[in-house]
């Protein structure tokens, strides 16, 4: 529902009566009558996220598409637009479980292919639709569909709210952000709701992981969800994670022809289910904090105060709620054990994904891969770097740096990141130092 119409759902009359009892139960009985309501947080000042134009990476490349577009469809305009959009095609991931936007075109014979870049994921299915989603500045995460399929039409992105129902309800915690599932899935890829399933980021033991999904690569003893249907006894849904253990070649699935590549690779795989855990945290913080400090900024002109942009009270209890947050994912906490041996994918993924690494002067970069007991060899995640990281509101943004470097440099560090053993924190700070102007800004005395 859009913020605009608010009004027709009994604000104005709430903001009447409330402006003769004060400021505090102005603000009060409207976000009581809002959420009342049923108004998600995000569709009110100052976000009024459905209302409001999106200007984003998606909504400049539009008109620039449309003057190259070449006359082709499916797989050969897939390949051009991630190339046009800067996403490397070895990102590809594999999924079958009927659980988006397309489900009626997906099914284990029918994956839906899904590739991403640091800011900007595309998914596509056969004979269907442009999945996108990008990062607004204002915004946070926006959702597009792209129809490609007839040539003589104009591209043309479209806002499409509906994802909202999933994307914007309990499994994104009420805010606008991704999620990545792990599911028992039927023969036809339909989930067997009775068996429940997962919610996927870095803190999920590889043994819940990829239920729904295919998977290529070596993950030695370790044994995972992917690759495989379930069935149910009884109540409960039985899958042979053996049949779907390190598995290099899918073609007996389904056929791979139509899509960019074979694969579906395990280290991909592992990346992307930390860049959606980070951008969660970085979007709904930033939203968070911007809806806050605008409830600290109305109060204060109600009441007559000087309106400081500090936050103070509520605001304050938020923004520092919202930098643990972050550092928690930032710093890899929970970050579940890779099995003995680490986890080998067919090493195309780790060249697209290092093409724009920014290295320190040794050499040394965030997105550098470890993949034997950990992901990354620096326990810092490259999404420091992201237009979501940078859209956060300054005050936010400022806080993380600041607790940040305290976490590097003290002895010991506080005990949720005992995990960071000193000279990594070292390194990571150095790195930051060099890569990280605004970083290297906030921490560093001025001489």
């Amino acid at each position: 529902m859009h913020a605009n119409r608010l009004s027709g759902l009994g604000i104005d009359r709430v903001r009447a009566v409330a402006g003769r009892l004060g400021a505090v139960a102005l603000m009060g009985m409207a976000l009581f009558t809002a959420r009342g309501q049923g108004i998600p947080d995000y569709e009110l000042p100052p976000i009024e996220y459905s209302a409001r134009i999106a200007t984003n990476q998606i909504s400049r490349l539009e008109a620039e598409l449309n003057k190259h577009r070449p006359k082709v469809t499916e797989g050969p305009f897939l390949r051009w637009l991630l190339e046009q959009a800067g996403v490397p095609v070895e990102s590809q991931m594999l999924v079958f479980a009927k659980t988006s936007l397309q489900r009626d075109l997906i099914a284990p014979r029918q994956p839906r292919s899904l590739f991403f870049a640091d800011d900007l994921y595309i998914g596509w299915v056969p004979g269907g639709l442009m999945e996108v989603t990008t990062i607004d500045p204002d915004l946070g995460m926006v959702f597009y569909k792209l129809d490609s399929r007839d040539v003589t039409k104009p591209l043309k992105f479209e806002r499409d709210n509906d994802c909202l129902a999933c994307h914007g309800g309990s499994m994104t915690r009420n805010w606008p952000g991704l999620m990545v599932r792990s599911i028992y899935p039927d023969g036809r890829g339909e989930p067997i709701t009775s068996a429940g399933g997962f919610l996927v980021n870095h803190e999920t033991p590889i043994e819940q992981r990829w239920g729904g999904w295919y998977v290529t690569g070596n993950h030695g003893s370790a044994r995972h969800m992917g690759n495989c249907v379930a069935h149910e006894e009884g109540r409960d849904a039985v899958i042979d994670r053996e049949a779907g253990a390190n598995l290099t070649d899918l073609s007996k699935f389904f056929n791979t022809t139509p899509y960019l590549r074979p694969d579906s690779d395990i280290v991909a795989l592992m990346v992307f289910e930390h860049q959606v855990m980070m951008h969660d945290r970085l979007c709904e913080g930033g939203l968070r904090v911007r809806k806050w400090s605008h409830y600290q900024r109305q109060l204060q002109k109600e009441m007559g105060e000087p309106v400081a942009e500090e936050p103070v009270g509520t605001a304050l209890r938020v923004l520092t709620s919202e930098t643990d947050r972050v550092l928690e994912a930032l710093l890899f906490c929970g970050e579940s054990p890779l099995p003995d041996g680490g986890i080998h994918g067919a090493g195309d993924f780790e060249k697209g994904f290092s093409r724009n690494r920014r290295p320190d002067g040794a050499g040394r970069s965030l997105k550098d891969l470890d993949l034997k007991t950990r992901m990354f060899r620096y326990r810092c995640s490259y999404q420091i770097y992201s237009q979501a990281f940078d859209s956060m509101p300054a005050t936010l943004r400022k806080s993380v740096f600041k607790k940040l470097n305290q976490i590097l440099v003290a002895e010991p560090p506080p005990r949720q990141f005992a995990h960071l053993p000193a000279d990594e924190r070292r390194a990571i700070r150095e790195i930051l130092i060099a890569t990280k102007p605004d970083f290297a800004e906030t921490v560093q005395p001025v001489r």
